[in-house]
C-alpha cells in the first residue's frame, strides 16, 4: 500500500520508504546539487561503473562519456539555477535497490526523470538514469499552487 501519492498516481511511494525517499531527494537532480557531489572525485564514487543513461534527447551515454563530459563542463547547481522538483516516486526494485521518479523544470524545460539508486557500504550510487522531456499539455506541468496542494520538494530555491 502507498504511504504518499498526489492527485496524478505519478508520486507513489511504497509503505516504509520515507526516511529512503528523504535520502534519495536530496541527491536529485543527479550531478546538480551539492549532496550528489560536486566535484569529479565526489561523481565517481556516486556513479556505479556499469552506469549508463539515456538522455531527454533518446540518445544513450555512456559513463565514460558522461564523466568525461562534466570534466570539460561543470554542471550548473540545481538550487542557484532555481531548478524545481516535485511529484517525487520510490518503489523497491531489488536489495538495495530503488527506483526514484520526479518531474524536474530547468527554468521551463519539463522532463520526467527516472534514476536507478543502489545503497552500498560506501554510500549511495546510481545504475541508470533517463530523463524525458514533456510535450504537450499536461495538468501536472506545473509545480503545485495553493489550490492545487501537491507532494513538492520543499528545499529552499
Amino acid at each position: 500500500m502507498a504511504v504518499m501519492a498526489n492527485e496524478s498516481g505519478f508520486a507513489w511511494v511504497e509503505a516504509g520508504m520515507e526516511s529512503v525517499l528523504e535520502e534519495l531527494r536530496l541527491l536529485e537532480p543527479i550531478f546538480h546539487t551539492r549532496a550528489f557531489g560536486m566535484t569529479a572525485a565526489e561523481r565517481e564514487r556516486r556513479v556505479a561503473a556499469e552506469y549508463w543513461e539515456v538522455g531527454a534527447s533518446g540518445r544513450r551515454y555512456s559513463r565514460d562519456f558522461i564523466m568525461r563530459l562534466l570534466a570539460e563542463t561543470p554542471p550548473v547547481d540545481a538550487e542557484i539555477a532555481g531548478w524545481r522538483c516535485w511529484d517525487f516516486g520510490l518503489r523497491t526494485m531489488g536489495a538495495e535497490t530503488y527506483l526514484l521518479t520526479y518531474t524536474l523544470d530547468q527554468a521551463g524545460r519539463i522532463t520526467r526523470r527516472a534514476t536507478v539508486w543502489q545503497k552500498t557500504g560506501e554510500g549511495w550510487r546510481i545504475l541508470y538514469h533517463q530523463g524525458t522531456v514533456v510535450t504537450g499539455e499536461d495538468p501536472f506541468d506545473s509545480p503545485p499552487s495553493p489550490t492545487r496542494p501537491r507532494q513538492v520538494d520543499t528545499r529552499p530555491a
